[in-house]
């Protein structure tokens, strides 16, 4: 049975970056994709564009806002089949720098739309799957959900959770027939790492390879899932380290500073679109 030919799939935060990637993929596999995103603009040249690899459909998003989130699925039903088939909760901001000069704006950006919004995601959206019996929930959490990084206080925080919050709910909602994943990205050359330096233990991989993950994960189904997969057990043996041993290995790597020491001016655009990621933004003129 095909997995994604034909499905409903409602993809956030998917104007750019991975979402994007993964869109122009899954839309290459005859799937019916709805993109979501707060940027009403972006969101626009991003229907457009996705236009040419077949039938997608786009809707202004707020992952930190429930009608909003709510709103956007009631429309992704109606451009399917009256039903979702699959979610993938991609939306995700990194507010990087010191944790004593965070701001309470960029915290809670930064909580809301990388935890809550995919907590909001799936509650709205499971009820049908499992009414179903059938679904799959993918949300796109980070390796840095399993090692801590220095300058990644609560982006860290917020991926921690997103990947306990799916491992179980995966065991939760295995007795009714619907799938739920994880998927961990190193760090990928989108807009989140503008303005950082590449060190050792952070080559950047391409969104098209995470994208590629995403469809691999949609045909066999599996909870956790790294890119490449290897990274993931290398994960789970660095986060049994003692401190003396992370911090070493976190030098090695070059990863004791990589986002507490990085261009700012170069990253600032980001910054600021990332520490107030909440509200649509809609296009002006």
């Amino acid at each position: 049975m095909d997995n994604i030919r034909g499905r409903t799939i409602a993809i956030t935060g998917a104007a750019r970056g991975i979402g994007y990637a993964t869109a122009q993929a899954l839309l290459a596999r005859g799937a019916r994709v709805v993109i979501g995103d707060r940027d009403v603009a972006v969101l626009e040249t991003a229907v457009t564009a996705l236009g040419r690899y077949g039938q997608v459909t786009g809707y202004p998003l707020d992952v930190t806002d429930r009608e909003s989130f709510e709103t956007f699925l009631d429309k992704a039903r109606t451009d399917g089949a009256g039903h979702i088939d699959v979610l993938i909760n991609n939306a995700g901001v990194m507010p990087i720098g010191p944790f004593l000069e965070e701001s309470e704006q960029s915290i809670r950006s930064s909580i809301e739309v990388n935890f809550y919004g995919v907590l909001t995601g799936c509650q709205l959206v499971l009820p049908e799957m499992v009414k179903r019996r059938r679904g799959h929930v993918i949300n796109i959490a980070s390796l840095s959900g399993m090692i801590p990084l220095p300058g990644q206080v609560v982006y860290v925080g917020a991926k921690f959770a997103v990947v306990g919050l799916s491992a179980a709910l995966a065991d939760e909602m295995a007795p009714h027939g619907v799938d739920v994943s994880v998927i961990m990205p190193p760090f990928t050359n989108t807009q989140l790492i503008s303005g950082t330096a590449e060190t050792p233990g952070s080559k950047p991989v391409e969104p098209e390879q995470i994208a590629a993950a995403i469809v691999k994960t949609l045909d066999k189904p599996k909870t956790h899932v790294s890119v490449p997969p290897p990274l993931r057990f290398t994960a789970a043996a660095a986060s049994m380290l003692g401190p003396r041993g992370r911090r070493w290995m976190n030098r090695k790597l070059g990863l004791d500073r990589a986002f507490l020491d990085f261009d700012k001016t170069a990253r600032q655009s980001y910054e600021d679109r990332a520490r107030a990621a909440q509200g649509v933004v809609e296009k002006s003129g």
